[in-house]
C-alpha cells in the first residue's frame, strides 16, 4: 500500500512535482515516477515516450472534472472486481491525510476530457474521503490541444 511517508521520501509528492515543473523538468519527474515504487506504471512511461507530449501542471482541479478509466463499473476501460476495488480504495484512503503529500494524478487531455491515466485508485480513495479537489499533471498529444485547453484553465 502506498503511504505518504514513502512517497515523500522518494520525492514523489506534489511539491516535488511543482519544483520539477519550475525547473522545466516535469516530464522527467513523470517518467521517474512511472518506473519507481510499488505503483509502477512502466507501460504508461513507455507509451508517453512514443510521441512528443506537451505538459501542464501540477494544477489543482476538482475531482468531478476527471474521467476514471479503472473501476468496477461495466463501462470502465479497465474493469476491476467491485470487492477488490472497494478494498483497495478503503485501505489507501486510510493513509491519506494531505493532498500535497500525494503524487499528482497523471491525466491525458483527450477530445475535451481529462482522462485519468495514472491514479484511478487514488482518485477513488480521495472520493471516499470526501475530497473535492486534487493535484494533476496533464499531458496533451498536440500543441493545438495544449494551447486550447491551457488558455481555458
Amino acid at each position: 500500500m502506498i503511504i505518504e511517508e514513502e512517497i515523500k521520501e522518494l520525492g514523489f509528492d506534489t511539491p516535488s512535482a511543482i519544483q520539477h515543473a519550475k525547473d522545466g523538468r516535469l516530464e522527467e519527474w513523470v517518467h521517474r515516477y512511472c518506473v519507481t515504487g510499488e505503483w509502477k506504471n512502466i507501460g504508461l512511461s513507455d507509451g508517453l515516450k512514443l510521441h512528443k507530449r506537451w505538459w501542464n501542471g501540477p494544477l489543482e482541479i476538482e475531482l468531478s472534472k476527471l474521467t476514471r478509466v479503472v473501476g468496477p463499473e461495466p463501462n470502465m476501460e479497465y474493469n476491476i472486481n467491485v470487492d477488490l476495488w472497494n478494498k483497495r480504495i478503503t485501505e489507501m484512503s486510510q493513509s491519506f491525510t494531505n493532498e500535497l503529500a500525494l503524487p499528482p494524478l497523471i491525466v491525458e487531455y483527450r477530445s475535451g476530457k481529462l482522462r485519468l491515466a495514472d491514479g484511478n485508485t487514488r482518485y477513488g480513495a480521495m472520493t471516499l474521503l470526501g475530497w473535492q479537489k486534487c493535484w494533476v499533471i496533464i499531458w496533451y498529444n498536440s500543441e493545438r490541444d495544449y494551447l486550447h485547453h491551457s488558455s481555458r484553465l
